[in-house]
């Protein structure tokens, strides 16, 4: 099994990418934690750049739970059409909407396992809900925390469960939350899925993927 980066290593890379990526938070555009669950739900597959665009004129119009529910799944794909999946993100967002309404008087549960019990509601999704609006420590791993995490030797697993768990282990609690947006916006920058720019990268010296590419 591939030894992964210790502790000490670990926070050394993340004091590295703290000063490449300061003030880290979700590119997301919401204004209160109904908007951020309903975004988080359409970024999958999704830019954040092509979410903010399709939500800036959805939430306009739409700015509760009340207001999806009583649009058909077609209408609702026709205000969406900009995101991937379109039509099955239209089917979760109006029935959990509903699951809001029915079991939560209209408001976001605070918890993962609530959350998780939401139509479309992944673990990746109620962690950067739980992060980004209640607090929470949490690692939301998405494509560029898992390709990322992997390339540097913070994770070695091809399962995204265990890849959080790996995290989890070799990051500080207190750093959960933050790192995930540093692993993120590192893998946007400069660790890119493909040819990612190893020439820029300020922690070349930590990264296996680097090392193997020598080799």
């Amino acid at each position: 099994m591939k030894e992964l980066k210790s502790i000490e290593e670990t926070c050394e890379i993340f004091k590295i990418l703290e000063e490449k990526y300061p003030a880290p938070e979700t590119e997301l555009n919401y204004n209160n934690p109904f908007e951020l669950l309903i975004a988080v739900i359409l970024s999958a597959q999704t830019t954040d750049k092509q979410v903010n665009k399709v939500t800036k004129r959805l939430f306009e119009n739409y700015k509760k739970p009340e207001d999806f529910v009583d649009l058909t799944v077609e209408e609702l794909a026709t205000e969406i059409r900009g995101v991937g999946l379109y039509r099955n993100k239209g089917k979760y967002i109006i029935k959990s909407c509903q699951m809001l309404l029915d079991n939560y008087q209209g408001q976001v549960p605070q918890t993962r396992v609530e959350l998780m019990k939401l139509s479309g509601v992944g673990r990746k999704t109620a962690n950067v809900v739980v992060s980004a609006v209640f607090g929470v420590d949490a690692i939301a791993v998405d494509t560029h925390v898992f390709r990322v995490s992997k390339r540097i030797g913070l994770a070695a697993s091809d399962k995204v469960d265990q890849v959080e768990q790996d995290l989890m282990e070799v990051i500080p609690k207190d750093l959960w939350s933050d790192a995930h947006h540093w692993l993120i916006f590192h893998g946007r920058n400069i660790c890119k899925a493909r040819n990612p720019n190893c020439s820029d990268c300020p922690i070349i010296q930590y990264c296996d993927y680097a090392k193997s590419s020598k080799s």
